[in-house]
């Protein structure tokens, strides 16, 4: 089964369709280097897809689990697809210019921070299940 048989069967369950233009954002986002914004999403796109359009099928794609947002410097949202469609990931977040890159790190360094997830989460008698990392900094570009 193909990723947007897999969308579109998510999609069908929250009684929405996987129309084109929601294939063009999800199209858009597998091209991309790491989360995207709304406005960088909308650069690309053009005309293909209208920003009221492009925003309705992010909320809609949110909604079936299919994007996830994040929540980045400056209160600007930016979007990726899942990780059940892209693979587990971590994120290099920019405080100057904001860019979002992602970044895959060797198995050994990941059981690390899956164990140190787990202790934390002991501390306070808390089952983690699932973890997202986003280091802070400054990108080659800004730095």
């Amino acid at each position: 089964m193909t990723a947007d048989r897999d969308i579109e069967l998510r999609l069908a369950a929250c009684d929405a369709r996987y129309t084109q233009g929601r294939r063009t954002v999800v199209a858009a986002l597998r091209d991309s280097d790491g989360p995207k914004s709304a406005a960088e999403l909308h650069d690309r796109l053009g005309a293909d897809v209208p920003l009221s359009s492009l925003y309705r099928s992010l909320a809609v794609l949110e909604a079936a689990g299919v994007v996830i947002p994040h929540l980045g410097t400056k209160g600007l949202t930016r979007y990726e697809l899942a990780e059940w469609l892209t693979g587990h990931h971590h994120h290099l977040v920019c405080v100057d210019c904001g860019s979002v890159d992602d970044i895959s790190v060797p198995q050994s360094h990941e059981r690390q921070v899956l164990a140190l997830v787990d202790e934390i989460g002991a501390l306070a008698s808390f089952r983690a299940t699932s973890h997202v990392l986003e280091i802070e900094g400054r990108c080659a570009r800004c730095a």
